[in-house]
């Protein structure tokens, strides 16, 4: 996952300490991307088509860069983009968007 997916997530202001605790244990196991030129390449790439935000834009191209599917609830933010295969865990029927 992306270096950003983790600083969204534990940056969440709401999060209570049980969450953070389950999701420090979940990131424990998680592979970790850091940013690298494909990856920045293809974020530009994405935010020059659409005004789409920095964050989500790394995540993408993250994704993209590692033929990774993108697991998120936010699927609207991400549908513009090219490619990009999308998961939403809490849809009634989770697979590929």
């Amino acid at each position: 996952m992306s270096v950003v997916s983790r600083i969204e997530v534990l940056g969440y202001h709401r999060i209570t300490s049980e969450e953070l605790a389950d999701l420090q244990l979940f990131l424990a196991e998680a592979t970790e991307l850091s940013l690298d030129d494909e990856v920045v390449t293809r974020a530009i790439a994405i935010r020059q088509q659409r005004n789409t935000g920095l964050a989500d834009a790394i995540i993408a191209a993250t994704a993209l860069a590692y033929d990774w599917e993108l697991v998120t609830r936010n699927v609207d933010d991400f549908r513009h983009v090219p490619g990009l295969k999308l998961i939403n865990p809490f849809d009634d029927k989770p697979g590929i968007v």
